[in-house]
């Protein structure tokens, strides 16, 4: 059934929908994109929509056939007009770490500890076979009496790793042994590069790892709309989710009514769209892949999920890998966020020619200097 249209008594909001997905990046124009699902619901209001886009810091901008796709977005009572941001100084982001073996949790989960003053334990993650999982001595080696809680990010960030069912079995066997508490970060859930390795979610292997799981789930993501805030927790057990609700509005604020309407457009009319940017991505992880491999000093792993690379820069023989490719011109998250200052991560999730001109950077700042 069509909903019904603002009442002409109701006056009219002017919305604005603010996209993350530069232009050429995927479909983000056409029908199907995140973007149109929901300017399409707010029409329906009859509220005005301006689409707003930041231009790239490198300085494409959109072109007229761009432009001329977006112009004809028209629906009863909407009005479609195009603004373009000032430039954001960044334009990739990374990390770094160290040799065979890197802390690598989402920086955010581990400063959620720290602000809280709980004690913890870092369990760095292996390099085993080309994919980064978790060392199972070190993990057993760091369980206390009084260990409560045990975080996971599946799919990795930044390590890029799909976890199977067997290695997250595994893992939900020792929380069992150990009484702990699965707080698992599964919002890359949907990025998944490599077809035919499933996302697992960890809950759903059996009751007990159910009972002891807290799923933290966002469309922002791989819709590409954080600026929406829309995320939430997924808890089986009546009791965790009672202990995880007691001062929740202490920390965290509530989605707005926008954040629920974006989350529903996405989730309800962008599979296509999705589909189509993971075909994008994947790619843009191959041409990353080839080129990070051709330099002979880089290394990185495979990258199954996500649109993050997990470089090793130790080869390059500097004290900062962050800030040495930063005075070359390629901003990346410094690995020391991930306790692993010989990484960098580099964000993929960008349209194909920007990416292009991080590669030539990154390929030229890594080649021998002929002075020695």
């Amino acid at each position: 059934m069509p909903k019904a249209k603002r009442q002409a008594s109701q006056k009219p909001r002017n919305v604005c929908v603010v996209s993350e997905v530069e232009f050429g990046s995927t479909v983000t124009g056409d029908h199907g994109s995140v973007t149109y699902a929901l300017a399409q619901h707010l029409a329906g209001t009859g509220d005005t929509v301006t689409l707003l886009w930041a231009p790239s810091p490198l300085g494409s901008q959109p072109d007229d056939q761009e432009i001329a796709r977006l112009r004809k977005w028209c629906f009863d009572n909407f009005l479609v007009r195009l603004e373009l941001l000032p430039a954001s100084p960044e334009l990739l982001r990374g990390t770094e770490s160290s040799d065979k073996n890197s802390v690598a949790v989402y920086h955010h989960l581990k400063q959620s500890l720290q602000k809280a003053q709980r004690a913890h334990s870092d369990v760095p993650l292996l390099l085993s076979g080309g994919r980064w999982v978790w060392d199972e001595a070190a993990l057993a080696a760091a369980v206390r009496p009084e260990s409560r809680l045990l975080m996971l990010c599946n799919p990795q960030n930044p390590g890029g790793t799909i976890f199977t069912r067997t290695e997250l079995g595994r893992l939900a066997a020792f929380a069992e042994q150990h009484d702990l508490v699965v707080v698992s970060d599964e919002i890359h859930a949907e990025i998944l590069l490599d077809e035919g390795k499933p996302h697992v979610p960890i809950a759903s292997l059996s009751d007990d790892a159910a009972r002891r799981t807290v799923t933290l789930i966002s469309p922002n993501k791989a819709f590409g709309f954080p600026g929406a805030g829309c995320a939430f927790a997924i808890i089986a057990d009546a009791d965790l989710r009672r202990a995880f609700s007691a001062d929740f509005h202490a920390t965290v604020h509530d989605a707005s009514v926008f954040a629920y309407e974006a989350a529903l457009a996405a989730y309800r009319e962008c599979d296509d769209w999705l589909r189509a940017q993971l075909a994008y991505l994947r790619a843009n992880r191959n041409e990353v892949e080839n080129r990070i491999g051709a330099t002979g000093v880089l290394k990185m792993a495979h990258v199954e999920a996500t649109y993050l690379a997990w470089i090793d820069a130790s080869g390059l023989g500097v004290a900062d890998p962050h800030k040495y490719f930063l005075e070359r011109g390629v901003a990346m998250s410094p690995g020391t966020q991930f306790g692993s200052p010989q990484f960098v991560r580099l964000n993929f999730g960008t349209q194909r020619a920007v990416l292009a001109k991080a590669l030539e950077r990154i390929s030229s700042a890594s080649r021998p200097n002929p002075r020695g």
